[in-house]
């Protein structure tokens, strides 16, 4: 039995045949209908999510198979102080396969050693967000062709967001990717990434803090919004959430083929002007989460079709 906690769970070579499943799953649905008849997933959601929670359920059942959980917290026996341990063991007696979403960092690995069943982190507080990354990394493949050898941009907060830092920690493993992170000096890189990833790599990358100087280098943009939840003083979050916006001036000194990344929710830092622009991805984006996940699910439970 395995489980999917940090990105680096996964092989290079894994991550090639989920985003190769993914792909196939895309051009043949209908030969992944029923391989996951008789199974349950169970999303237990302790923090709220659109697209992680639906695209997980969506992909459970586009597989055949069926969905139980819950989406807060507060419906869950949390509220009533039991611990992540206890509930995933009585949940593992249920479903056959566990999707955690918590804020606090670390609780899906905790679940992951009491568990019964594959856990799947569906992104812990700042930490991690793995099936994010593979989301990423699929789009990024069928945009580009490619996973090396582009120049990528990653702007806004680059402190606490968690698809950042896996998102870097995956394509740390793939050869000739340039690295620009562009954000405000209050919201930059955690140093343990710095440290533990790109020096570690040998990896070289340049810290800014304006988005126009690099925009026509780059090759993927992805930005991020500015979490609010992550905030424990509003006036610090206020002065800081419109730092970046993305907007029709910005494209038209961008590169002709750029791919903007996102991985939503948006608050004001794309212009909805640019959504119907071919290099806005995130929408796309997001239907591919759908995608990777039902790859990742028949992995974790040893299916095939």
């Amino acid at each position: 039995m395995r489980h999917l906690i940090d990105i680096k769970d996964l092989t290079v070579d894994e991550i090639d045949e989920l985003i190769e499943r993914a792909e196939d799953i895309i051009e043949n649905p209908a030969k992944y209908a029923e391989v996951c008849r008789g199974k349950k997933l169970a999303t237990l959601f302790f923090e709220p999510s659109t697209r992680t929670r639906l695209s997980f359920e969506a992909a459970m059942m586009e597989l055949g198979g069926n969905v139980l959980g819950f989406s807060s917290a507060d419906t869950s026996s949390a509220s009533k102080g039991e611990s992540v341990s206890d509930t995933t063991r009585v949940v593992g007696g249920y479903a056959d396969i566990i999707a955690m979403r918590h804020p606090k960092e670390g609780a899906p690995l905790a679940a992951s050693m009491k568990s019964y069943v594959p856990i799947i982190n569906a992104g812990d507080g700042g930490h991690n967000h793995p099936t994010q990354t593979l989301t990423d990394l699929l789009t990024i493949k069928r945009k580009k062709g490619r996973l090396n050898n582009f120049t990528i941009g990653f702007c806004g907060d680059l402190k606490f967001g968690r698809t950042v830092h896996s998102l870097i920690s995956a394509l740390s493993r793939y050869k000739g990717i340039n690295y620009v992170f562009i954000s405000p000096p209050e919201l930059k890189l955690p140093e343990y990434i710095k440290t533990d990833v790109l020096d570690a790599c040998g990896i070289k990358y340049t810290e800014i803090e304006r988005m126009d100087e690099i925009l026509p280098t780059l090759d993927i943009l992805y930005m991020t919004r500015v979490q609010k939840e992550r905030f424990f003083n509003e006036a610090d979050y206020i002065r800081l959430k419109d730092t970046y916006i993305f907007n029709q001036q910005k494209l038209e000194i961008s590169k002709p083929d750029l791919s903007i990344l996102h991985p939503l929710p948006r608050v004001n830092e794309i212009a909805p002007s640019i959504d119907d622009d071919p290099r806005a991805c995130y929408f796309e984006q997001a239907r591919n989460g759908k995608y990777i996940r039902m790859a990742l699910i028949m992995k974790l439970l040893e299916v095939s079709v």
